[in-house]
Parts: structure tokens; sequence; C-alpha cells
């Protein structure tokens, strides 16, 4: 799983760690306002006075104090969140995912998912069963997430060349409500004042819902070959093949069981995203969600609130919409220097010279795999490989959605991390 930047960090760790979402994202400049400064300075030359004017920008940043509500006119969304699309409505887009994956194929795919009736016949007597495990990754709760997400918009403020000083706001486009949930101690320093203002403004409404019909086929089944691989449970003997596990864990073994008990706080996040005492911030949820600041984030742009998942980290474990809403956030959120695996896997992406130089020139699920996970570069799909089971799953699931994905880059061979 990745992590963010705290609040959106670079920082890598291992995998049933998580991937690491170095969260400076993409920002493309809009917009800001500048406040005029003059300052007067008076200069002595050869006893006579001059009056230089010397005219300085200030470029303001949201005028919401963190936590704060504003409900926005229409004109207003559309000047400063470039509207509302309803093409990216949460209708919209629930109906995308049931047009590209019926709930009688999705359950063929993950037959063994954790709560389900197979579930329940393999788990009964191990340590980690439950007798009233619900169906975690059911398609009602993938489809309730894609509900929840698609009425959410975020915008990210970035101080220009400092990456890590940033705003982030949160849009609910049902409620118009605009709240800023994220903001660095030093944004409005008299120093990061003097520094322009870079915006995204990310849609999570387009998730499959962008580009053709065979690409939000190929996004989707990215999507769930990732997920599957993170929680599967298969083994290269499993009854039915290792491929038919996917989604049989939504925790981090070695966290739930107490054989790791690192609570998972970070210091240098701390401050922003405070750990609460005997709450441990392990893996959980389809992605793996990990650590204090992951935790603090996500909750705040789902709840509007930082504290809520901070306070109850059990809760993505516990609720598989909250789970998949993670994932989603996740997928569909650009990071610096990395774009989306959205925009990767439907071809939205354009590779930079240096990119091409590290071996990323090639679009396509083995570029997801870097997004989300750098520390698996340059491995071929060969036993024992971690790229092996993703692409099994990639393979699997768009065979049986109907896609060609010949001579598509699969694999990390000759990759480098971004």
């Amino acid at each position: 799983m990745s992590k963010w930047n705290y609040p959106l960090s670079s920082k890598m760790i291992q995998r049933s760690i998580s991937f690491s979402l170095s969260a400076v994202l993409l920002a493309l400049p809009m917009t800001v306002s500048a406040a005029e400064v003059t300052i007067e300075k008076n200069v002595s030359n050869s006893g006579i006075s001059h009056t230089i004017v010397i005219n300085e920008h200030s470029y303001e940043g949201s005028p919401l104090d963190v936590g704060e509500h504003h409900f926005l006119t229409l004109k207003e969304i559309e000047r400063e969140w470039d509207g509302i699309d309803p093409d990216y409505k949460p209708d919209q887009a629930v109906d995308a995912v049931k047009a590209l994956l019926p709930q009688k194929e999705y359950e063929e795919l993950f037959p063994n998912r954790l709560g389900s009736p197979e579930w329940f016949k393999v788990a009964k007597g191990k340590e980690y069963f439950k007798d009233n495990q619900t169906d975690y990754f059911s398609y009602d709760n993938l489809i309730a997430a894609v509900t929840e997400v698609s009425n959410i918009k975020l915008k990210i403020s970035t101080r220009k060349g400092a990456n890590g000083v940033q705003e982030i706001h949160r849009l609910d486009k049902d409620a118009r409500i605009e709240t800023l949930i994220v903001r660095s101690s030093d944004f409005n320093s008299a120093a990061n004042k003097k520094k322009e203002i870079e915006t995204v403004i990310i849609d999570f409404g387009t998730f499959l819902k962008e580009g053709f019909k065979k690409d939000r086929k190929r996004e989707l089944a990215a999507f769930l070959a990732n997920l599957a691989h993170e929680t599967g449970g298969g083994w290269s003997t499993a009854p039915g093949g290792e491929l038919k596990w996917g989604l049989f864990w939504n925790e981090n073994i070695a966290g739930r069981t107490g054989v790791n008990k690192d609570a998972f706080v970070d210091p240098a996040s701390s401050e922003l995203y405070p750990g609460v005492k005997d709450k441990r911030y392990y893996g959980r949820g389809p992605i793996m969600l990990s650590w204090n600041f992951n935790y603090g984030l996500f909750s705040s742009i789902i709840y509007g609130d930082k504290n809520m998942l901070l306070s109850n980290p059990e809760i993505v474990a516990a609720d598989g919409k909250v789970g998949f809403m993670t994932a989603i956030l996740f997928w569909m959120t650009p990071q610096a220097p990395k774009p989306s695996a959205h925009d990767v896997i439907i071809n939205k992406w354009k590779p930079s010279l240096d990119d091409v130089v590290k071996g990323l020139g090639q679009p396509g699920f083995g570029i997801t795999i870097m997004v989300l996970n750098g520390l698996e570069a340059n491995l071929g799909e060969t036993e024992g490989s971690s790229v092996k089971r993703r692409a099994g799953h990639y393979r699997d699931i768009t065979s049986q959605m109907g896609i060609d994905v010949t001579g598509e880059k699969i694999d990390t061979l000759g990759m480098k991390p971004f």
C-alpha cells in the first residue's frame, strides 16, 4: 500500500507494509489571488533623500480554518472547483461499475473473499475465524464506496517550489460544502506567502468513467488485480488455483496477531496527525492502509475530520465500504513525480523524458505497479516474484471481462522507481 507525504509524504515502506504514495501531487497552476504589498524605502545619496517603492505580491491561501465548512454557490463552484460535471455524479459512477462488471461475475472472480460462504468453510476452526464476520468485500460494499467517493472532489494547493507546503480542501458535491481539511503549519509563513499557489483538482467521480470502454475495463481489472494481490490468501497448489483467493484478508497478519506490535506512528507527522494512545495503524483494508498520517488524511477526506480514523482505526477493517473508499482514493490521486494509476491505465498520462530513461515509457499495468509500489521495480513474472501474482490476477480478470491485453507491458522488468 502507498504512503502519503505528510500532509502528503514520500517515504517508502515495505509491502504488507504498504506501497508509498509520496504525496507531493502533480499540480497544475490555476489563477490565485495575489495582494500587492507596497514597501517604501528611503535611500540617502549625497545628502539627497530618495523614496523607492517596491511592489511585492502576497499570495493568500484559504480564509477557512482547518475543519471549517463553507457553502458555495454554483458560480463559486464553477470558478473555484471547475464546476460539477453531471457525468461524474454518483449514479453515473455506479452505473459504470455495474456495466463493466456485474455482481455475478465479480463474485465468480473472488469466491473465497472475506466473509463469503466459501470463506466460512475454509476459516472455520482457524485462529482468525470470526463467526460474525460479514461479507467485507461484497459487491454491495464496492458499489456503496463508489457512490460515496463519487460525491467528493479534492483540491490540493501547493506553494510553488515548496512541495510539502500545502492546503487541502474537500468538496461535497451534493451539499455544495467546501471544507479545509489540511494546512501545513508553515503554509502562511511570511516567506511562503511570497510563493505562488499551484492547484490540482481531483474528481473522484471519474473512476471508471474516462477513456475508451476498453480502457475503463482495463482500469477496473488493474484496480482489482492490485487489491487481490495485497489481500491474497492463495498459494501455488491452492484449491481452485491461487488466483481464486484474492480479497481473503483485510488486515496485516503480523499487525493483527501482535507479532508486530509497532504502533506505526511516524514522528515527522505526529504533530499534524497525532496517534491515539493504545491505537495501532498497521495495514488494514483492501489496500492495507498504514501509518498515522494515512489514517488521518483519509479520515479527513472521507469524513471531513481527521480524528475519526485516528481514534478508531478499526473502522477500516470493520466496514467494507470505508475500506473500498480508501483504495479508490489512493488509486485516483496523482503524486509527484508519479501520475495516478487511473491516469496511467486510461492513457491520460504522458511519460516525460526522465520517465522514458527509467523504463517507464510504456503505459500499462506494469506502470500501475510502479505507481503503487516502487519496491517491485525490475521484476518479471517468475516464481516467487510479487509481480507474478499481480500480473496473474490482471490476466485472469481481463480474460474474464473479454479484454485482450496482448502487447501490454504487464511486468516491471527494465523499470526503475519514479
